[in-house]
């Protein structure tokens, strides 16, 4: 075990790892279903090590992340018996609770802590040297889109939808890898973060988020077999070509912006902190949010304009 409590191959609790056509397709799922594959800190650094695992092993040409139960992913983990258990002194505590920032004060920590395993993680697996495919279904929320949006294709189920809840249920600026405006367009990013609405899958194939839409019952079988047609390419024109897309976008200043938007971030945290007695580093529903634990459904995005008056009528 490492010092960030990676298993380095070994069995995983909160990620599964299969390997698929004899190895050159490996197919990774987010293994949390009862908690809706929310990212506790064991889940992200289990996962972090099973994207490496993938990518040191020669035989493997593309990687599939996937969730198991009915959702990809709801998100951060807000607070299960899991998540407070591993951050807590005590016998569960995560080996990376007291690394990486864990055991400095204020500011520092929390900054330390996100840039490492919600941040600078997730742009690691976009970079990674191989091409990767999210699958993804049900509802997706807020952090659920930084684990997609680090992939190369992003495929979904009929039904699927995407919102980022955090500026309307925790006063938050978007999500630690704030990658909105470069996924959604600029105003389509403000409209959903100032809102918390949610755009559907065909949505957001049209604004090219989503490279496909399958049946749902078809979703796992349609991505196998995308995966297997981009497999038969030589590797070296398919990480070339993904390179080439990366290092383009990054020259439009997608990697300073992802670095300015974090210290941005950070910034927003350290607002609550400091006017919240309890020092809180996020908006509570007396700071004019909805409880995170007992907000309304989220609604679509489309939904005003379905049902605003026809002015010709």
């Amino acid at each position: 075990m490492t010092a960030d409590g990676a298993t380095n191959g070994a069995a995983y609790k909160y990620v599964t790892y299969e390997e698929l056509d004899g190895g050159t397709i490996v197919r990774i799922m987010l293994n949390r279903p009862k908690q809706r594959n929310a990212q506790n800190r064991g889940l992200l650094v289990e996962l972090g090590d099973a994207f490496m695992r993938a990518e040191a092993d020669d035989d493997v040409r593309v990687v599939i992340l996937g969730g198991a139960g009915t959702m990809f992913s709801s998100g951060h983990d807000m607070g299960s018996s899991d998540s407070r258990e591993e951050m807590a002194p005590g016998p569960n505590q995560h080996p990376s609770a007291t690394s990486h920032g864990g055991t400095r004060e204020g500011a520092e920590k929390l900054m330390l802590q996100e840039w490492h395993y919600y941040f600078e993680n997730t742009r690691r697996w976009r970079n990674l040297r191989k091409i990767t495919i999210a699958s993804v279904h049900g509802p997706v929320f807020a952090a659920g889109l930084m684990l997609m949006w680090a992939c190369d294709l992003i495929v979904a189920a009929e039904g699927t939808t995407f919102a980022d809840v955090v500026g309307t249920r925790l006063g938050m600026c978007g999500l630690e890898y704030f990658a909105h405006p470069w996924e959604f367009g600029p105003r389509k990013a403000k409209e959903l973060l100032l809102t918390g609405d949610s755009i559907d899958a065909e949505e957001a194939h049209h604004l090219g988020m989503v490279s496909k839409i399958f049946p749902a019952d078809e979703l796992d079988e349609s991505t196998v077999a995308l995966a297997r047609r981009i497999a038969t390419m030589p590797t070296m024109a398919a990480l070339l070509i993904k390179e080439s897309v990366n290092q383009s976008v990054d020259n439009m200043g997608f990697y300073n912006a992802l670095n300015a938007c974090f210290t941005i971030h950070e910034l927003n945290h350290s607002h609550w902190a400091q006017v919240h007695e309890n020092k809180y580093p996020v908006a509570l529903p007396e700071d004019g949010v909805a409880d995170w634990r007992t907000s309304p459904p989220v609604l679509p995005a489309l939904k005003d304009r379905a049902e605003a008056p026809n002015p010709a009528g």
